[in-house]
């Protein structure tokens, strides 16, 4: 997931700039402020709705949530696989209080590149988010440096630069560079073609005229949309031992990083499958349905939520499921089944619940700040 994130956010972060330099306007008029604009607002978008999450999650210690299921999180009974890290109560709310700023304060980390710089405690999924700033910054500054360049020549540096991460091992800004570099052939064929398919298109239906190109077009792109998605499942741990993967862990190279081994065929994998599944109507339709935009709309509040629902009422859901049905053989799979069951729809119902309160109104306020801070012609 880590790595499709990366690539949509490259995407998502390079349509508009590169839609506006291919308007041959942009010098005098839009490509600035817009550029201008995406820089200005990141930081606030980004760092703000996980100081309020984290800042939640204080609350929950003070409330003795997390102590309630400690004897839990720390199980090797129930807990078979990963041991996240259960946050601890300190003695009074002051100290508490002066743990999360200081958390919050090494948290903005921008001053070097390593993997997991400024990963939060607090919630260790947050991870993403100091290295989701680095990379969206590296690409403004490669927008910028590119946006005088022919559009042939700009998508030729794309991949130098791409191919550059790559053999550094840079899974990361790779990512973010082929999503720059999907966006700019999505562009490129908005010229060529009378009517171009790009891979989030607000319309649910097809922007071919015909239900045979749709056949043929599913014929092509689904096939590939799922040579993605298995590549993308690549085992986080142990993928040289898996059926399927044996052979494929094999070809991963000597010279990649062993911490991230398991993103090498993730990295391909997400690349694939969305620059796959743009292009197939039938994949078009089950991501413009109102379900999947909903999800869409509270993707990164359920982010941030995921992780704090989960040490609390998700483990406490677990705890008395698998006490109920017990843990040994397919007992612990129907345990853990039935939890889902459970968990799934509360991190929703809490997502959509910070989504209102904290994410949305955080959009709203990085662009009132914005526009308090401009200079207006």
């Amino acid at each position: 997931m880590v790595c499709l994130f990366f690539v949509v956010s490259g995407y998502a972060l390079s349509t508009k700039p590169l839609r506006l330099l291919h308007t041959h306007t942009h010098h005098a008029t839009s490509f600035a402020p817009t550029l201008s604009s995406l820089v200005f607002r990141r930081s606030i978008r980004l760092f703000l709705p996980p100081a309020i999450s984290t800042l939640l999650i204080v609350a929950l210690l003070r409330a003795g949530l997390y102590e309630h299921t400690r004897p839990f999180a720390t199980s090797s009974h129930f807990l078979r696989n990963v041991h996240e890290t259960h946050y601890h109560r300190l003695p009074s709310l002051a100290d508490q209080l002066a743990d999360w700023a200081r958390t919050q304060w090494d948290f903005i980390h921008v001053w070097d590149w390593k993997p997991y710089g400024g990963s939060n405690g607090m919630d260790v999924h947050l991870w993403t988010i100091p290295v989701e700033f680095r990379c969206s910054m590296l690409l403004f500054l490669s927008l910028l440096g590119t946006a005088s360049l022919r559009p042939t020549v700009r998508l030729l540096v794309v991949v130098f630069l791409a191919t550059f991460c790559y053999f550094h091992g840079r899974w990361d800004m790779l990512l973010f560079y082929a999503g720059m570099f999907l966006a700019e052939v999505d562009n490129m064929l908005l010229l060529l073609l009378p009517v171009v398919v790009v891979p989030f298109p607000r319309a649910a239906s097809s922007s071919f005229a015909g239900a045979d190109d749709d056949d043929d077009a599913d014929k092509k792109w689904i096939p590939i949309s799922l040579v993605g998605l298995y590549l993308m499942s690549q085992p986080d741990q142990g993928s040289d031992a898996t059926p399927g993967w044996v052979r494929l862990s094999e070809l991963i190279p000597e010279w990649w990083p062993g911490d991230d081994r398991h993103r090498y065929f993730q990295c391909f994998g997400a690349v694939v499958f969305v620059g796959a599944v743009g292009r197939s109507p039938a994949w078009r339709r089950i991501l413009n349905s109102g379900a999947v935009q909903y999800l869409g709309r509270i993707s990164y509040a359920m982010y941030l939520m995921h992780g704090p629902v989960m040490h609390t009422l998700g483990y406490a859901v677990q705890w008395a499921v698998w006490t109920v049905v017990g843990t040994d053989g397919l007992a612990y799979n129907l345990g853990f089944a039935v939890s889902a069951l459970i968990i799934i729809p509360l991190v929703v119902c809490i997502s959509d619940i910070f989504w209102r309160a904290v994410d949305a109104p955080t959009v709203r306020f990085a662009k009132w700040v914005e526009s308090k801070c401009v200079v207006h012609e």
